[in-house]
């Protein structure tokens, strides 16, 4: 599929190669990225409140340890949710990119197996994230229901450990814009001869 196929069907591809002004899918990168970083982050809070206690209480923050797990449980849940979204809208905005061929990334990848790499990973990501929502939903509503702690330390660990998956799968994704201008209007007007008005 590419910008042919849209002109086909009446459809016009505006200056960043897409049917819409503004590309969808980093934006919903960005949602899918804050709300993880969040559900981790509060669920490490859950996690360390014995220590942390004092903190807020000194701080006038009345916190409930089941408040900072209510916090991480429906962030993750809506991480998992958006994140189908997220994937869509990137092959949807892969399929439409015209990246230049004879060029690499500071990585040393063609813009070819950088969206490879990225669109698999995308797939990869997604398929992560729903395992980590079912298995912090286990945990919340089977196995450590009872637990003051609603998680396992493993789960925690997995979850540090994808956030550093999200930080090079990110930056594969910044590669395709900034060195590759997949997207980028100014990249697809400017050598055209044509500015941004």
């Amino acid at each position: 599929m590419n910008g042919q196929l849209f002109e086909q069907l009446g459809l016009k591809l505006n200056g960043n190669g897409l049917p819409y002004e503004i590309p969808i899918h980093p934006q919903l990168v960005h949602l899918t990225l804050g709300l993880f970083i969040i559900a981790i982050a509060f669920d490490i809070a859950g996690a360390l409140f014995p220590l942390e206690r004092k903190i807020f209480k000194f701080l006038g923050l009345a916190t409930l340890r089941t408040g900072l797990f209510d916090v991480g449980w429906y962030n993750l849940l809506a991480a998992a949710t958006i994140t189908f979204f997220t994937v869509a809208a990137g092959f949807f905005e892969l399929l439409l990119a015209n990246p230049a061929v004879n060029h690499k990334s500071d990585w040393g990848l063609t813009a070819g197996w950088t969206m490879l790499l990225h669109g698999l990973g995308g797939l990869f990501l997604l398929a992560i994230i729903v395992g980590m929502t079912v298995w912090r939903g286990l945990q919340r509503y089977r196995w450590r229901k009872n637990v003051s702690r609603q998680v396992q330390w493993s789960y925690l660990l997995a979850g540090i450990a994808i956030l550093g998956l999200l930080f090079v799968h990110g930056t594969l994704g910044a590669h395709l814009g900034e060195e590759f201008g997949i997207h980028v209007t100014a990249a697809q007007l400017l050598p055209e001869g044509r500015n941004l008005r």
